[in-house]
């Protein structure tokens, strides 16, 4: 039994505000992992091992997920390493010299099979199947379930929002008040991937190249004393803006916008203006009528506050003439579907196929690979089969990492998977694209070699169980 390591002391601020570092990485795991390595060193449990990643279900109100957030879980297991500070913890924590010596020249050195990111995916598929020795493949468990869990939680989110708005620009606005800066970070990468528009986090326009965009808050028109002259003192830093008209009164708001195009004549040029409250379909055509009898046709309205894939689907089937959206907290925090039932379950071991038999929990032995049939252009199911098999369909599953070098496979640029997600939703039952839940649901099978197995495992595991 280990025993906890007396609590760190922040010694300046900047530790108070650290994020996880790449230094510390190797210690983002459940405790239990440590301890199990520990004892399979013991044991001499070094055989190759193969664990498979996998949602048991799709959270009701999703009639599909995205997976994503495979480029991290590569770059995390490319650059695991343990530093003298993390080995003096482990130590302080109790934890044996095997384990110690054992992590000091760590390096991940397995195979990664993966579906691409952007893939459309459904219940009981392995997402990846990761191969590794098997102290290697257990010490990696959380970091890959909980990369691999937020984005694809996001992406899937996302894409809802983006169906929702059909042709309509989107905008993330959800990183004030996402779970903390790494889920902010890498939730404006699944949007991108889930094909919104742009983002008003700035680092990820720096990380990931995400187009960047923003409007004003009502700090800005708080602060002055009229609202025509907020928005004049604006314009003259940012002409090309787009203006929030809802501060105090919102028609009124729309009105000094046209005082302000009026008086700057051709040197007027804002884009747009934001209602951010209030019944958005109702002030969004009363402001289409001002803006359009003022001459200003061309100045767009965007709209935000509290929006998700519901309300934005009510207002254009409202007919609201409303240009764009700004999606924030009910997205950035996946309102509705905020938690995946997703495991990572070992399925073979030293050449033995694995599997679990709890009730409503039982798992699918041996290596998989995932086939998507498409007949006439559209998919009209999945067949999870053994790895070898070959000819039911589309092999979804690829390598992306072998001995713990990524492959060309696992280097995909932003634009390839987002071209890949309007790709692979282009050949889904339309149905299944709604917000509302596809009756029936998209079909996924086991193959009969699949199947064959399952029960020839399952009989000999409950032979063992009876004696």
């Amino acid at each position: 039994m280990t025993r906890d390591p007396a609590p760190l002391t922040p010694t300046s601020a900047a530790d108070s505000a650290a994020w996880v570092a790449p230094d510390d990485l190797l210690l983002l795991v459940d405790r239990y992992e440590l301890s199990m390595v520990e004892a399979q060193l013991e044991e001499g449990l070094l055989e190759p091992a193969v664990f498979s990643l996998f949602t048991r279900r799709l959270p009701e109100s999703r009639n599909y997920l995205l997976a994503c957030g495979l480029d991290t879980v590569l770059g995390c297991l490319e650059s695991l390493r343990a530093t003298p500070a993390t080995l003096e913890y482990l130590e302080d924590a109790g934890f044996g010299p095997r384990l110690i010596e054992w992590l000091r020249d760590f390096r991940f050195t397995g195979d990664v099979r993966a579906v691409p990111e952007g893939t459309p995916i459904f219940r009981n598929e392995p997402i990846l199947e990761i191969e590794a020795p098997f102290p290697q493949a257990q010490l990696v468990e959380t970091i890959v379930m909980n990369q691999m869990h937020l984005q694809s939680v996001l992406a899937s989110k996302a894409s809802r929002v983006r169906q929702a708005a059909g042709a309509r620009r989107v905008i993330d606005f959800g990183l004030r008040r996402m779970h903390g800066a790494d889920a902010g970070l890498k939730g404006a990468r699944a949007y991108h991937i889930a094909g919104l528009d742009g983002t008003s986090n700035e680092l990820a326009g720096r990380r990931w190249g995400v187009p960047v965009t923003g409007t004003m808050a009502h700090a800005w028109i708080q602060a002055h004393d009229d609202e025509l002259e907020a928005f004049r003192s604006f314009v003259a830093t940012h002409p090309a803006t787009v203006l929030l008209v809802d501060t105090f009164d919102t028609l009124e708001g729309v009105r000094n916008v046209v005082r302000l195009a009026g008086e700057l004549g051709d040197d007027f040029r804002v884009r747009g203006i934001r209602l951010d409250s209030g019944d958005l379909a109702t002030l969004a055509r009363a402001s289409r009528e001002i803006l359009d009898d003022a001459g200003l046709a061309a100045v767009e309205i965007f709209a935000s506050g509290g929006l998700d894939e519901w309300k934005i689907r009510e207002l254009i089937r409202a007919d609201a003439p409303i240009d764009g959206f700004g999606v924030g907290t009910a997205m950035g925090v996946s309102a509705d579907a905020p938690s995946l039932d997703l495991v990572y379950k070992l399925v073979a071991r030293a050449g033995s196929v694995r599997m679990k038999l709890s009730s409503e929990k039982t798992t699918l032995p041996g290596r998989k690979q995932v086939f998507r049939r498409v007949e006439g252009g559209e998919a009209v199911g999945d067949v999870i089969g053994r790895a070898a098999e070959r000819g039911i369909g589309r092999p979804l599953l690829r390598p992306v990492m072998r001995g713990g070098e990524r492959l060309a496979a696992g280097e995909e640029s932003l634009e390839t998977i987002r071209r890949r997600v309007r790709d692979e939703l282009s050949i889904l039952p339309p149905p299944l694209l709604d917000l509302d839940p596809a009756d029936p649901p998209y079909p996924v099978e086991i193959s009969p070699a699949l199947a064959h197995l399952r029960d020839e495992v399952r009989a000999e595991l409950e032979h063992q169980v009876r004696g």
